[in-house]
């Protein structure tokens, strides 16, 4: 019988996101920048610590990465064809005509949409392409997805803020004034021992706001349910997330 976790792995601090958010596979870099009519200059907006502009970068002479967050951005790794900028979506720091991609990866939820789109249309060059990405909730393997999907659902679900319901669908419901395009099934494909898994979920918003309402139990007690039934913490095991996008030009 395995002891559960006697740590409190809620407590991780503000380094937390950069250590912890999953990083987009590489092929969905190469597939929007193959949507672009030319590679000279990309756009990822709400960019966080630039997991995804990090990805687009070997595609193009130039990307910018925008976000209102000082801190985000002090935490963004270097890069010499990456710009960082603060900067919120609904005003771009960019000169008309100028972009070739413009994305935005699990941020649109939070942005005034019809000024972001107005934005996008000023930047956009002829023929730009668009994405909304978002990564859907994660699946675990069966033993551990019932206790896990159950926690997400009922027991951290009152949490979340009510913009999270657009990332939980994927972004099917928000207005997207572009001619779409199908995009390909692709996925974010983990091995993470129970220290990351648990790690991850303190970047959740849902997480810091039960916490703030003093339901610290109910996240010691999905800890220890999930640590016992995880056995060895330092066993990897499989962590995946749907990728989910609308893309248009």
């Amino acid at each position: 019988m395995t002891n559960p976790p006697a740590r409190n792995w809620f407590d991780q601090g503000g380094r937390a996101y950069a250590r912890f958010r999953p990083e987009y596979p590489r092929e969905l870099a190469a597939w929007l920048a193959s949507l672009a009519p030319d590679h000279d200059t990309a756009v990822d907006v709400g960019c966080g610590n630039g997991q995804l502009t990090q990805l687009l970068a070997p595609w193009f002479n130039k990307v910018v990465g925008l976000d209102p967050s000082a801190d985000q951005i002090a935490n963004a790794i270097p890069n010499e064809r990456i710009a960082y900028r603060c900067a919120p979506a609904e005003q771009l720091p960019l000169l008309d005509a100028s972009a070739s991609l413009i994305t935005a990866a699990q941020a649109a939820h939070w942005f005034d949409l019809p000024a972001f789109y107005r934005e996008v249309r000023r930047i956009a060059r002829p023929g730009a392409a668009v994405a909304l990405v978002s990564y859907g909730v994660m699946k675990l393997e069966a033993e551990l997805d019932e206790r896990f999907q159950k926690f997400y659902w009922d027991e951290i679900g009152p949490y979340w803020p009510p913009e999270r319901k657009l990332v939980d669908s994927g972004y099917a419901t928000i207005a997207f004034p572009f001619e779409e395009l199908a995009p390909p099934a692709l996925e974010i494909r983990l091995d993470w021992h129970l220290s990351e898994f648990l790690g991850y979920l303190t970047t959740w918003s849902a997480v810091r706001s039960a916490r703030e309402a003093g339901r610290e139990d109910l996240l010691i007690a999905f800890a220890n349910d999930i640590g016992a039934a995880w056995g060895d913490p330092n066993r990897r095991r499989p962590v995946r997330w749907p990728i989910n996008m609308r893309i248009g030009r």
